[in-house]
């Protein structure tokens, strides 16, 4: 069964030979490197939303050096005791964590408003339906999904709600409250705690809590790594230039992870 969803009239598409259409005649031709673009002119805020090619990059350095290993394992294991069919990664980035998605689902859907994200994942697992789109209008079937997945990503919620067959799963992933404390510290002059629970407020009005846990990845970190921890998270904008080359000129950094994991069950 096909997951995919016309971005214009919301007709199902269909995949013949390399260009995905739905009835109305709209097609989207799918790339060279095996991704779609769903995400068209009139839903668009910006010429190149999302994640800039530097930060992308960064991510995919850090990420292939295993320091959150621990959180991608941790989610596998939840999602192979779902025993689901239909997987949606909703900000799917570079693709670390849907390519291991991938392995314990029937179908799996990685989309990404990042463009420069997604061609870099395409790379990683031909297996994935690699999608350019936007959160605002998920360009995936009404009912079709069994999980959604968002991991330090926005949480469209009438989306994921319109999606989700009835009595699937959203699996939120979030900094807990101590997640990169000391980089944090370095980098700014007030630090105050992430609030994870947040999202449990904004989303038990529709969703049951089913399950939640802390994931922690310890480690020690050398300059070049450190560096790319930097680059691809939104502190590397937020922090004072001098404060982030003064963090950036030491050999060695110690750090702990800190990962807040929410299992939610549409009511």
């Amino acid at each position: 069964m096909n997951l995919l969803m016309c971005p214009v009239c919301h007709e199902a598409l269909k995949l013949t030979e390399k260009t995905w259409h739905c009835v109305n005649n709209h097609s989207y031709d799918v790339a060279k490197q095996g991704y779609v673009n769903l995400h068209v002119v009139q839903h668009k805020h910006s010429k190149n939303p999302g994640d800039t090619p530097e930060s992308v990059q960064a991510r995919r350095a850090f990420l292939s050096a295993g320091f959150y290993a621990p959180l991608q394992q941790a989610v596998v294991e939840k999602i192979r005791d779902l025993r689901i069919e239909n997987l949606l990664d909703i900000g799917c980035g570079e693709g670390y964590y849907t390519n291991a998605m991938q392995a314990e689902v029937l179908q799996c859907v990685g989309v990404d408003i990042a463009k420069n994200a997604v061609q870099v994942a395409a790379k990683l697992n031909k297996n994935v339906t690699w999608v350019v789109g936007t959160g605002a209008t998920l360009p995936v079937l009404d009912a079709s999904i069994d999980l959604c997945t968002s991991l330090f990503s926005p949480i469209p919620k009438q989306e994921i709600l319109r999606v989700l067959k009835p009595h699937a799963y959203l699996m939120v992933v979030t900094p807990a409250t101590e997640h990169l404390y000391a980089m944090r510290e370095a980098l700014f002059e007030e630090v105050n705690p992430h609030e994870p629970h947040k999202f449990v407020a904004q989303l038990e009005d529709v969703f049951e809590l089913v399950e939640e846990s802390i994931v922690e990845a310890p480690f020690i970190l050398q300059q070049e790594d450190l560096k790319h921890l930097i680059a691809m998270t939104p502190y590397a904008y937020k922090a004072k230039p001098e404060r982030r080359q003064a963090l950036e000129q030491l050999k060695q950094f110690e750090l702990k992870a800190q990962f807040q994991i929410y299992l939610f069950k549409k009511k």
